[in-house]
């Protein structure tokens, strides 16, 4: 596993490299959002850790130009800006974390062990003897791509917008609360402020059009529906 620091403060990059490295991870570190999105196009990474307030390229440009060039890539903010309108639209450019700086490094490792445990499982995911493809009414997933497919219409998907839609779909007519889709697919607690699932869904229906079968159930949760 590899990790991309991009931080502009020299002493927290270092000590985010020294931390990670101890865990075994292996770490590149640079100073602004330009460099940090050269290095994801020229490397490979598993996970990014991106600050917000970087000179020059600013954090959520930086973050909506890796989200396209990579849409699979796990972005993690890690940011001093606290206010919710920040969070949200971090997340609607396709950040699957948002860790809000002064930060505990034990939850923040934490944290970045998951999104690698989660991307490891899903380069695993599909065996020789499975389907590469499911299906829910017209809406078809591939899981090989990560791309679904609505009618005529073929949507590249980011990390967290395939595994939301995967999760509903392997649990097709069932009504899945935010609550379990909080815990299953962003492995938080539940916390009734937040809208980040609602944020996802809006983001996946965008992409997939009228037709997508992902139907909304008043006070209960969403259903993917054949």
């Amino acid at each position: 596993m590899r990790i991309l620091i991009v931080e502009d403060e020299a002493r927290i990059r270092a000590f985010l490299t020294r931390a990670f490295e101890a865990e075994g991870i292996g770490v590149d570190g640079v100073g602004d959002g330009e460099r940090g999105f050269e290095r994801v196009r020229r490397g490979s990474y598993d996970l990014v850790i991106l600050d917000l307030l970087l000179p020059g390229r600013g954090g959520l440009d930086t973050l909506d130009s890796l989200h396209r060039e990579q849409p699979e890539l796990p972005i993690l903010i890690l940011s001093a800006r606290d206010d919710l309108q920040t969070k949200l639209r971090g997340f609607e450019l396709g950040a699957v974390d948002y860790v809000q700086k002064p930060f505990a490094l034990a939850e923040l490792l934490a944290r970045v062990r998951v999104h690698l445990r989660r991307m490891s499982m899903l380069s695993n995911a599909v065996l020789p003897d499975q389907p590469a493809l499911i299906q829910v009414g017209s809406l078809v997933l591939d899981l090989t791509a990560r791309r679904a497919q609505v009618g005529e219409t073929v949507s590249e998907l980011s990390d967290r917008e395939f595994r939301l839609l995967h999760f509903l779909m392997l649990h097709q007519g069932e009504v899945i609360s935010r609550e379990r889709l909080l815990s299953e697919v962003w492995g938080y607690d539940f916390d009734p402020r937040s809208n980040v699932v609602d944020v996802c869904v809006r983001r996946l229906r965008r992409r997939l059009g009228p037709e997508a079968p992902i139907e909304t159930v008043r006070n209960a949760g969403y259903r993917a529906a054949a």
